[in-house]
C-alpha cells in the first residue's frame, strides 16, 4: 500500500513545483488563470488515483471519472435542476433582493433615522437560521420556486444593504464640499459623485450575494420542493445511496456558482476600470 502511494506523492510534489514556477511567471492577463487551473487538475488527478489505489467504496467517495460519467449520462436531469434552482429560485431572489437593498440603501442614506433604526434590525434578521425560515417560506409561498426566491431575498438583502450604505459614505468631506460649491443638489451629487465612489462596495456586495443566493436556494429545497431542483435531487439521491449523482449535483452547483461569480466580477472589471483596485 505504501508503495502505491508513492506516485500520488510524486504527482503532488511535481505539481507543487510547477505551480510555484507558474505563479511567479503568470502575473497578468489570461496567464493568471493557469495556476488555479493547474492546481484544480492536480487535485482531480490525486483524488482519482487515491480512490483507485486505496479502493475506496463509491458510497464513501466516488472517483472524479465516475462523477463525470454521471454528469454526461444525466445531462437532461441536471439541466432541469439548474433551471429550477438557479434561474428560477436563486437568480430571481438575487435580482429582487439586491435591487431592493440598493434602493433601500439610498433611502437609508437620505433619511438618517433609518440608518439608526433599520441597520440594527438588519443585523438581527441576517442572523436568522435558514433552516428555520425555509419551512415558513414554504408555507407562505408554496412548494415551487417562489418560496426559494423568498429565502434568497432574505439572505442577500442585508449584506447588499450594508455594502450600499458603506459605499455611499465612502466620499470624503472635501469632495462633497466641492459638489456644493457647484450648487449640485442631492440627485446630482448622488449620480455624479457618490454612486461612482460606491461602485467597488456595490460590486463587493453583489459578489458576496452570488454565493449566498445559490446556497440559499439549494438548502431551501430540502424543506419542500417539486420533484426537481438541485437541493431536492441531493436529498433524494442521498437516501438512495446514489452518491455519484449527489457529487454530480455538487460539481454542477460549483460550476454554476463560479460562473455566476465570474460574470459579476467581469462586469465589475469592465465598469470600474478606473478604480485603483483594478490596476493590480
Amino acid at each position: 500500500m505504501s508503495a502505491a502511494i508513492v506516485p500520488v506523492i510524486a504527482i503532488w510534489l511535481g505539481a507543487w513545483w510547477a505551480n510555484t514556477r507558474l505563479s511567479a511567471w503568470a502575473v497578468s492577463g489570461w496567464a493568471r488563470l493557469l495556476p488555479p487551473l493547474l492546481f484544480g487538475v492536480t487535485l482531480l488527478v490525486i483524488w482519482e488515483m487515491t480512490v483507485r489505489v486505496l479502493n475506496v467504496s463509491p458510497i464513501l467517495l466516488p472517483a472524479p471519472s465516475a462523477i463525470g460519467a454521471r454528469i454526461v449520462s444525466s445531462t437532461a436531469v441536471l439541466r432541469e435542476d439548474v433551471v429550477q434552482t438557479f434561474f428560477r429560485g436563486a437568480l430571481t431572489g438575487y435580482v429582487l433582493g439586491c435591487g431592493a437593498a440598493f434602493l433601500t440603501g439610498i433611502l437609508v442614506d437620505r433619511v438618517p433615522f433609518l440608518r439608526r433604526g433599520l441597520l440594527p434590525v438588519g443585523n438581527f434578521v441576517s442572523a436568522l437560521p435558514i433552516i428555520g425560515m425555509a419551512p415558513i417560506m414554504v408555507m407562505w409561498f408554496g412548494f415551487d420556486w417562489h418560496s426559494k426566491a423568498a429565502i434568497v431575498v432574505l439572505m442577500v438583502f442585508f449584506p447588499m444593504l450594508v455594502n450600499t450604505v458603506q459605499g455611499l459614505a465612502a466620499t470624503d468631506v472635501m469632495q462633497r464640499d466641492l459638489m456644493r460649491t457647484y450648487a449640485a443638489d442631492y440627485r446630482q451629487t448622488l449620480v455624479k459623485l457618490r454612486l461612482p465612489a460606491a461602485a467597488p462596495f456595490l460590486f463587493n456586495g453583489l459578489k458576496i450575494c452570488t454565493t449566498l443566493a445559490l446556497i440559499g436556494a439549494i438548502v431551501a429545497e430540502f424543506f419542500g420542493s417539486p420533484t426537481k431542483g438541485m437541493g431536492f435531487r441531493i436529498s433524494t439521491e442521498v437516501g438512495r445511496l446514489a452518491l455519484d449523482m449527489v457529487w454530480a449535483e455538487i460539481a454542477v452547483a460549483a460550476l454554476v456558482g463560479s460562473a455566476f461569480y465570474g460574470a459579476v466580477a467581469l462586469t465589475e472589471r469592465v465598469l470600474t476600470f478606473w478604480h485603483p483596485a483594478q490596476r493590480i
